[in-house]
């Protein structure tokens, strides 16, 4: 992992940076810098980079990267040439100083068998997630911020037959795909001279690509009405992520993420298409630094007269499994 075109910029980090343990640096308002190591975060003992070389240093790497970050664009959110994140907020949106935030790309992904290993998976879910991207199930993986949503997604896609056409869309690309035929798009933001590439835009793209499989990176907005257009028109073994507290709460919150699209369509017929579009979701979490698939759900159906999904809990944390609700 290289970092050498940025470190000029911030020396008082510089250790963290070279540092194959730490997978994130954060530096907060008034320079206190915390890291995570192995899923913990903790403060990085005395060092300090003090507000005035912090945000000199985040509008050098921010020119660096062929961005822009100043009062009118407080928001910074670029990709290094490795494929690590940078992302900071200046004031006058960020209140008390310049936060600055540098996630680390992994080179390599986990596969399933290590997260079985790692404790992240059981032997039951791993099977149950390995049968479903066989199946061509199309599979939603639902979680919070660093509870490993994409290290599955990415595991997941070694299930893959190589002979199958793949493609990815993101909004900033993430997943590494050892497979043959992939076609990889990436969303862009609006720029001095460049107009904005959507998600929305690049899922009605992907369509005309010819994909035996769709993989979202993560579905935020308005972009899950056309995934559920795609999945509902035959676009099988979709393997996409959401922000969600739990599996259950993963189905409402797509469903306001197809709301946000503006389209002239009833909530219960969105709900609907839901049931049968997502057969499967599983949901992650991070419990004192340890991320762990908490339960996997199979959706059954949806029941409009309870505005309510039919599911069946293939298995969880504490090890139950079977039975629907």
């Amino acid at each position: 992992m290289s970092f050498e075109i940025i470190l000029p910029f911030l020396r008082p980090i510089a250790g963290f940076l070279q540092d194959a343990s730490v997978s994130e640096i954060m530096v907060n308002p008034g320079g206190q810098v915390f890291v995570e190591r192995q899923g913990r975060v903790q403060a990085a003992g005395g060092a300090r980079v003090d507000e005035r070389n912090l945000q000199v240093a985040v509008r050098n790497i921010a020119r660096l990267l062929g961005n822009d970050i100043s009062e009118e664009q407080p928001i910074l959110d670029a990709r290094l040439p490795d494929g690590s994140r940078v992302a900071a907020v200046i004031p006058p949106c960020s209140l008390h100083g310049t936060a600055l935030t540098i996630r680390k790309f992994r080179p390599s992904y986990f596969t399933i068998s290590e997260l079985v290993e790692a404790g992240t998976l059981s032997p039951t879910v791993a099977t149950a997630l390995r049968d479903a991207v066989e199946r061509r199930d199309n599979i939603l993986i639902s979680g919070g911020t660093g509870t490993g949503k994409t290290t599955l997604l990415n595991a997941l896609t070694a299930c893959i037959p190589q002979d199958e056409r793949v493609v990815v869309v993101e909004e900033t690309a993430e997943l590494q795909l050892a497979l043959p035929n992939v076609v990889r798009l990436e969303e862009r933001r609006a720029q001095r001279d460049m107009a904005a590439v959507t998600m929305r835009e690049l899922l009605r793209a992907t369509l005309r690509h010819r994909p035996d499989r769709i993989l979202v990176g993560e579905v935020r907005g308005g972009e899950a009405y056309d995934l559920l257009q795609a999945l509902n028109t035959g676009h099988a073994g979709t393997l996409s992520t959401i922000h969600a507290s739990s599996a259950s709460q993963a189905l409402s919150r797509l469903t306001s993420c197809v709301l946000q699209a503006g389209v002239d369509v009833p909530y219960r017929a969105v709900r609907h298409q839901i049931g049968e579009a997502i057969q499967v979701v599983v949901h992650m979490t991070r419990t004192a630094g340890r991320r762990t698939a908490e339960e996997l759900l199979r959706v059954l159906r949806y029941v409009p007269d309870d505005d309510r999904y039919d599911v069946e809990l293939v298995a969880s944390r504490n090890g139950a499994s079977g039975g629907g609700r």
